[in-house]
């Protein structure tokens, strides 16, 4: 089913952890070591950036607490520039589905905290697949009976992934920052774009080479993900460009923010056009599920009735997706 998309919405908190901040911690790292690996200069971080300097978060119990905005207010502000652009108020969504790799509550749903913080009231689910989360949650509403979704479905990622790491262990330090992405769908009324091409696919026998536990610090097996994520966002890319591409429409692509590293060697891999290729983990960091959809947020205004994004995501699971999101005069 295509998915008619009327707004988008993102937010990154205030708080900037920079190479240098990362460099005064003393875990071996510095600027130079840092872009050659990753390509990130900084991050955003919902943690007071003495805290982080204080405690290193050695429990990660503690940064719920500690956060300056909880994940559900970085959802919900999200979603409250989604409806904005949309032209819609909150009394007018239908169903409210959340999703993420770190929710601060596992009881009840982080939708539930987020329709809160919103003020709604209406059915709230989650639907969490870690760093595919927005994608997965794209692929589900493709898979349900229009028939029966109300006229506005509210998707919203919102990812405090700095509170899960270690900030004494200088390879996921270096990786992660906070944010949160949000859109309004409707399988009636028409908006600047629609969403088609969904897949999803997950691997459960490498389940273990990403993990956030429950109540300790993100680890991955680095190498192992990194050679999976940059053959399966080519793979995925290449597939949807195969598909959907069109003479007289500009084909983009935006992957998930893992690191600028990993997207340069998958455009190289896939001949994408430096123009054509769209990021923000140079500035904000790997934000998981809000990663992909942050950037063509942040570009908005942008995007014209001609315009194709191809978006990619690969997460742990592990699981691999993407979507086309196509831009039209909106009727």
């Amino acid at each position: 089913m295509a998915l008619n998309l009327l707004g988008l919405g993102h937010f990154h908190p205030e708080n900037e952890i920079t190479n240098q901040f990362l460099e005064d911690l003393d875990i071996g790292t510095n600027d130079e070591w840092i872009m050659e690996r990753t390509g990130i200069r900084s991050r955003r971080t919902s943690l007071p950036l003495d805290y982080i300097r204080t405690t290193r978060n050695q429990d990660p119990r503690g940064a719920v607490e500690a956060a300056e905005i909880s994940n559900a207010e970085m959802g919900a502000r999200a979603a409250r520039l989604a409806l904005t652009r949309a032209g819609i108020g909150v009394g007018d969504v239908g169903l409210l589905i959340g999703g993420g790799c770190a929710p601060n509550t596992v009881s009840p749903a982080e939708a539930c905290n987020i329709g809160a913080a919103l003020g709604l009231q209406t059915a709230c689910l989650d639907v969490n697949s870690a760093c595919t989360s927005f994608i997965a949650g794209v692929y589900v509403l493709s898979l349900m009976d229009p028939a029966k979704l109300p006229d506005h479905v509210l998707l919203v990622t919102p990812e405090p992934m700095t509170g899960t790491v270690n900030y004494n262990d200088r390879s996921s330090a270096v990786l992660w920052g906070d944010a949160a992405l949000a859109a309004v769908f409707s399988p009636r009324h028409r908006g600047p774009a629609q969403l088609i091409g969904q897949r999803l696919c997950s691997d459960p026998g490498s389940h273990d080479k990403v993990v956030v536990p429950r109540l300790g610090h993100f680890h991955q097996e680095g190498r192992t993900v990194q050679s999976f994520a940059i053959r399966k966002t080519s793979d995925l890319l290449i597939e949807t460009r195969d598909e959907y591409e069109e003479a007289g429409r500009a084909f983009h692509f935006v992957g998930h923010q893992a690191n600028r590293r990993m997207l340069e060697s998958v455009c190289k891999r896939c001949d994408v056009p430096e123009e054509r290729h769209h990021s923000n983990c140079e500035f904000f960091g790997n934000t998981a599920g809000a990663s992909s959809g942050s950037v063509i947020s942040q570009l908005w205004d942008k995007w014209g009735p001609k315009d194709d994004i191809c978006v990619v995501g690969v997460g742990s699971g592990l699981t691999w997706g993407s979507y086309l999101m196509r831009f039209g005069d909106g009727n």
